[in-house]
């Protein structure tokens, strides 16, 4: 896909996302569904990857504690769980995301969904359907073989359907995102940085988290060649065990910024102790 061809559609797309939780009771319409399934069969990402993007449909139950009433339409983050794995998941997951926003899809990241309910949705566990199931998610751990990281509606976001807490963190939380300053180490100016890195940090400050948490940090070397986006060393959310993945989504939101702009980059997703370092060269 050429990004650069289609750059409103992809700055649009990364304005207006918000995570959704209450949905219209109606399938994705046969159009937009046809062209996420082209979408999802043709990502062409900047690194080697073993993960899957499976569509499965809801039957009518709880996915997950604050997901009472999912539509019909959904989708799972599949990898497997070690730490690069899991960040991999959130680039790729975060692409599809943003594409069906641009497609006014209302979508939203669940990491804490209800096992047993989605394995009766989309049976996938095979020889550890009968493990004991965790509180939330499929762990807080790693474990064997491939599992649903997080699961996303898809469909379409019914207002009056939101509960007051919902509201309240929608017009109090979700939008709001640290500035650049923030967000650089060591105190780096973000506006001595050349114009096409701070367009492409911009897009990645805006990236969901868990939480909102927006617990990345970015590092730009002197020639501005190389730039770098991980958590704080020894990070650790309170309730958000996988930041990992967050991570991996925010790098998604910089490769994209780059990508619009036509600019080249090599992506190298590495493990750096406790944490996953996403290292691009320009």
């Amino acid at each position: 896909m050429n990004f650069a061809q289609n750059k409103q559609f992809w700055e649009n797309a990364v304005n207006t996302r918000h995570s959704c939780r209450s949905y219209q009771n109606r399938p994705v319409e046969p159009e937009a569904m046809e062209k996420l399934k082209t979408f999802v069969n043709s990502i062409d990402l900047p690194f080697e990857h073993d993960f899957e993007l499976r569509f499965f449909k809801s039957i009518g139950r709880p996915l997950a504690n604050n997901l009472k009433n999912p539509p019909p339409d959904c989708l799972a983050f599949m990898s497997r769980t070690d730490l690069v794995s899991i960040g991999k998941t959130g680039f790729a997951g975060e692409l599809f995301i943003l594409y069906a926003t641009g497609l006014e899809l209302s979508t939203c990241w669940f990491g804490h969904y209800i096992l047993p309910e989605v394995e009766r949705a989309m049976p996938h566990l095979g020889k550890h359907a009968n493990d004991p199931a965790p509180s939330f998610g499929y762990s807080k751990v790693e474990v064997e073989g491939i599992r649903a990281i997080c699961i996303t509606p898809l469909g379409y976001w019914e207002q009056k359907g939101l509960r007051l807490t919902d509201r309240i963190a929608s017009s109090m939380m979700s939008f709001k995102r640290k500035s650049l300053v923030e967000l650089m180490e060591n105190g780096a100016d973000p506006g001595k940085l050349p114009s096409e890195i701070q367009y492409a940090l911009d897009f990645a400050r805006k990236a969901p988290s868990g939480g909102n948490s927006q617990h990345w940090r970015f590092a730009v070397s002197g020639d501005g060649k190389t730039v770098t986006i991980a958590k704080p060393k020894g990070y650790k959310h309170f309730k958000w065990e996988h930041c990992d993945m967050d991570v991996g989504i925010c790098a998604c939101h910089f490769w994209l910024g780059l990508q619009v702009q036509g600019i080249s980059c090599a992506v190298e997703p590495v493990l750096d102790g406790d944490r996953i370092m996403w290292r691009f060269s320009l």
